[in-house]
């Protein structure tokens, strides 16, 4: 783990050492052809100097990663609200933007776990994201994100108002960043059950964790060895263990501040409105977009960007 830092630190160092080249050898170029009268570099110039200013921009941007595990993969937890089958199709909806997400940053993005609703959508997922500060990125979209549209479920075609959690956590390495005694754990294996009931395997292959000090359970279902699920089960527990942490922390911090610390489910963080009008919005920013279609499509950096970049030097 230190290794991996260690070369992260130098390849960051690298970048920009590499853009303060690029900028000094386009000020020679400028000045000779100011000296030289030159007039025919200047469209390479602008273009050159646009390329700077965008991997400055980028190098900036990732300034905004300061805390200790912001360059792991990440672990997202989804669940639907109060509801029934509104909220668990919203929860499917966000599963794929968060997913599609993934994709277009070139990260993969794996289900570990799902709980499919009895009619349509999900009860909730896990998926674990890994690539280059996965976590850093998506802590920005922890909270309650909330739907309305016209119900596709309802006959009488009502507007409908739906909501789902989005929980985050880093991808830790037992040992490493968190220590658990195998006293402290409760390990149930069980059937795994697919939709509608049906059992997916005779064997017993699920497996539920418990962690006893804190009451933490993690049930994981989704593979067909109970090892795996086994394995999926403590990386999930691991990271709930160092995302309560992370939580006790700022809360800490929030009473010597003043600040107030909503309740998880009463922190609703963003609403995307598809009826009577096509907007997408973050409360804590005030950020919107009206390509709604597009940021269900997983275009969702804009709102990573604008809460990231408003929480720095809050700490």
């Amino acid at each position: 783990m230190k290794m991996k830092k260690l070369s992260g630190l130098k390849e960051e160092a690298d970048s920009w050492r590499t853009l303060e080249e690029k900028a000094a050898s386009l000020e020679e170029l400028l000045i000779l052809s100011i000296e030289e009268k030159d007039s025919s570099l200047l469209e390479s110039f602008t273009q050159e100097f646009a390329e700077i200013q965008d991997r400055l921009s980028e190098l900036e941007f990732k300034l905004v990663f300061s805390g200790p595990y912001d360059d792991r993969n990440a672990i997202v937890a989804l669940h639907a609200g109060a509801g029934g089958v509104e909220s668990q199709d919203w929860a499917s909806m966000l599963m794929r933007m968060y997913m599609r997400w993934a994709e277009r940053r070139g990260f993969k993005g794996e289900l570990m776990d799902v709980s499919v609703g009895e009619e349509a959508g999900i009860k909730s997922a896990i998926i674990q994201i890994t690539g280059d500060y996965a976590y850093g990125y998506l802590k920005a979209e922890r909270g309650v994100h909330r739907l309305v549209r016209l119900s596709p479920f309802d006959s009488d075609h009502a507007r409908h108002t739906s909501f789902a959690l989005l929980e985050v956590m880093p991808q830790v390495e037992e040992g490493v960043d968190v220590v658990i005694q195998p006293d402290d754990l409760k390990i149930d294996v069980f059937r795994a059950g697919g939709a509608g009931g049906q059992s997916v395997q005779k064997n017993s292959t699920a497996v539920r964790i418990t962690h006893l000090p804190t009451g933490i359970k993690v049930s994981c279902q989704n593979e067909r060895s109970q090892h795996q699920n086994k394995e999926f089960a403590m990386r999930i527990l691991m990271g709930r263990l160092v995302e309560r942490e992370i939580e006790e922390k700022a809360k800490k911090m929030a009473k010597i501040k003043g600040d107030h610390i909503s309740p998880e489910w009463g922190n609703q963080i963003r609403s995307y409105v598809l009826q009577p009008y096509r907007m997408v919005k973050d409360h804590r920013t005030d950020f919107e977009t009206s390509d709604a279609d597009g940021v269900l499509d997983g275009d969702v950096d804009p709102f990573m960007r604008a809460y990231l970049t408003s929480t720095v030097g809050s700490d």
